[in-house]
Parts: structure tokens; C-alpha cells; sequence
């Protein structure tokens, strides 16, 4: 049966964005230490044109989650943020939608992206995208609070954390809502590099 899955990158101290992040600043500033790991990746580098890259640990940590997933799932502030970097052939590569309360026509892109703006709320975006990716996996991507608003309505299969060997003091917060409390976390995978930790479980 396809699931719903979410995967964050996030440093020690908690954080999957340095402080000010924005449309200038989609990351954050110092942002690229949670991310500094899929930079070296093969897919990365295949996507954004910076030429070979040896393979490493992470690459089908990676190649899994982009081939499992056949929608995604992104909240507002981070579709905002990152409308602009993605450009016009994004990374997703599939239909996209957008969870906000600002109506939009349907905008398509290079590469197979969809995106469709949906005000009716997460159940609805959910429900959209699964009718969309058919027998695969949902994706959502996030940000923290959208991943956040579906754990803490049980409709959230799986959560995968890539776990940073570095701090950021500050910035967005992978957890801070208290109903969080009450949703197990079950780990059912760990995959090591030296980059980064790749820990999944099962949620609920």
C-alpha cells in the first residue's frame, strides 16, 4: 500500500534552516551546513551541472526517495522561498502541491512539475496527491510545520531525519509543536557516512 513519507535534513541542535531565511535567503543564513552533504551527491550534482561526483553512503538514501515518490506535498513559506532557486525546472519532477490560503492558477514547469495551489486545507492537498502519484509514495516535503501538522493528524506513515554532524544556534526548528509528544516514533533504519546520518521510523 503506497505511504506518506517526509524527509528532513536537520543539524544537532534541531534546525533544518539558519536564521533569516526568505525568499533572499531560502535556506537561511548558514544553511548550507545542513545541506552541505546532498551538495555532494551524485544526484546533486547531476541536476544542477557541476559535473561528476564520486559515489558515496548517501547517493541511494537519495535515488530511493525521488523513485518511491509519485506526488509531493510543500507548504507555503517554503514553496515562497524556493519558487525562485528551483527555476523553471524544479527538482521535483512530478505533480506539487501547494498547501496555502492565497488561490493561484496551476503553473507548470520543465522537468514533469506541477504545481497546484490548494486553499482546502492538508487533508485536501493529501487526498490530491495520492489520486496523483497512483501506486507510489506521497512525499511531504515540507517545511517543519507542514510535516508537523501531518504527524500531529496521524497522517503520516513515515519520517526520515538526516542528522548533521553540526550546530546552528538558531533558525527554523524542525520540532517545536508540544502535541508532538503524544506521536510515536518507532526506528526502523540507519544508514552512516561520515556526512550525515540517515535515520528513518515509523510514525504512530
Amino acid at each position: 500500500m503506497p505511504k506518506v513519507f517526509a524527509q528532513m535534513a536537520v543539524t544537532l541542535d534541531g534546525f533544518i534552516a539558519g536564521p533569516d531565511d526568505g525568499p533572499e535567503h531560502p535556506i537561511g543564513r548558514q544553511g548550507h551546513k545542513v545541506f552541505a552533504w546532498q551538495f555532494a551527491t551524485r544526484w546533486w550534482k547531476s541536476m544542477y551541472g557541476d559535473g561528476d561526483a564520486e559515489p558515496t553512503v548517501d547517493d541511494p538514501v537519495l535515488d530511493e526517495i525521488f523513485a518511491r515518490s509519485g506526488a509531493t506535498v510543500i507548504g507555503r513559506r517554503m514553496f515562497d522561498n524556493g519558487e525562485g532557486p528551483w527555476g523553471d525546472d524544479p527538482p521535483y519532477h512530478q505533480p506539487a502541491f501547494i498547501v496555502t490560503h492565497s488561490p493561484r492558477p496551476t503553473l507548470p514547469k520543465l522537468g514533469g512539475t506541477t504545481y497546484h495551489f490548494v486553499t482546502e486545507g492538508i487533508e485536501r492537498a493529501l487526498e490530491l496527491a495520492r489520486e496523483a502519484a497512483g501506486d507510489k509514495d506521497v512525499e511531504i516535503a515540507g517545511g517543519a510545520d507542514l510535516v508537523q501538522q501531518y504527524m500531529v493528524a496521524g497522517l503520516l506513515d513515515e519520517l526520515e531525519l538526516h542528522v548533521v554532524p553540526a550546530y546552528l544556534g538558531g533558525g527554523v526548528r524542525m520540532f517545536d509543536r508540544p502535541e508532538l509528544a503524544a506521536v510515536p516514533l518507532t526506528p526502523n533504519r540507519v544508514i552512516a557516512s561520515p556526512a550525515v546520518t540517515h535515520i528513518r521510523y515509523d510514525v504512530g
